[in-house]
């Protein structure tokens, strides 16, 4: 799998076939993912887990803060405590930047609560 940065995304490639994509704002010094998709038949393979891991690490090679509004994003961090002091907490003003791009059942969820580590 290739997991590689396009416009306020990135994408994953199984086999030079479209996996999936997380997207993204950047803020300042911040990126601000926001939402995470797998093509259905990509799912239950672990394509999510190395494209998102594969987007933090690009990201925090490019120097930025990751802020994990999107559901999975936020996961994954918390599924890997060794990755402590290269987060912030989703603010009401991050929430803002990026609610309208959210899909309706993420937006109508409200914004998440997320411990700065």
């Amino acid at each position: 799998m290739v997991v590689r940065q396009a416009e306020e995304q990135f994408e994953a490639w199984v086999e030079s076939r479209y996996a999936g994509r997380t997207q993204f704002i950047d803020d300042g010094g911040r990126r601000i993912f926001f939402h995470t998709e797998v093509a259905p038949e990509f799912g239950g393979q672990g394509v999510a887990q190395r494209l998102v891991g594969g987007a933090l690490a690009q990201t925090w090679a490019a120097g930025l803060r990751v802020v994990p509004v999107c559901p999975f994003v936020r996961g994954y961090l918390t599924r890997h405590p060794e990755l402590d002091g290269t987060v912030e907490a989703v603010t009401r003003e991050t929430w803002h930047l990026v609610r309208d791009l959210l899909p309706p059942e993420e937006r109508a969820a409200g914004m998440p609560v997320v411990e700065p580590t």
